[in-house]
């Protein structure tokens, strides 16, 4: 038989051999290009490479001795700082209900401004029965020491709420909305 017979045959094994000696060739190359970069997995190498190198990310361990010292950071500027007079209004919350009377289940928008509560999560609470205070099941979170959000009651009458950061234990004024 020869080789006019079957051309599609003779091509495809021309085809795998050609492929074969470029995965070869690219394997090889592969290779000696780990070894020269020194990824081979080679400590040794690594080793020789890193004292003869000039760049490197390795980071020597940091130790602590009787000469380290450690600079304080500065408190952040606050209001306090700024005006001395109103020392008070640095760790206060002021919160405003955008409405002071609505039906059942009507929303009820929330704001205020609480300066030293950059982040935190305030608590809305609700005050019931006998004038203890019960968590509502809504959180609002400080930015650019503003906050805000809604809140939905149907119960009936003046209803007072305030807000209170839990992890401070810092209460804002109370507002009264009337559901009727």
């Amino acid at each position: 038989m020869a080789d006019n017979d079957r051309p599609v045959l003779t091509g495809l094994i021309a085809l795998v051999a050609v492929a074969a000696v470029i995965g070869i060739i690219g394997g090889l190359a592969a290779l000696v290009g780990s070894k020269v970069l020194g990824l081979d997995g080679d400590p040794a190498a690594s080793a020789q490479d890193r004292s003869t190198s000039d760049a490197s990310l390795y980071l020597p361990e940091p130790t602590i001795t009787s000469e380290t010292v450690v600079p304080e950071t500065p408190a952040s500027p606050t209001v306090e700082t700024t005006d001395p007079s109103s020392s008070e209004a640095t760790s206060e919350i002021s919160l405003t209900a955008g409405q002071t009377a609505v039906t059942a289940m009507q929303q009820i928008d929330l704001t205020g401004t609480y300066a030293a509560g950059e982040g935190a999560i305030l608590q809305v609470q609700q005050k019931v029965g006998g004038g203890e205070w019960q968590d509502f099941p809504v959180t609002m979170t400080v930015s650019n020491q503003t906050f805000g959000g809604y809140i939905q009651t149907g119960q009936p009458g003046e209803n007072t709420f305030r807000v209170i950061d839990t992890d401070k234990d810092v209460l804002s004024n109370e507002v009264v909305v009337t559901v009727g």
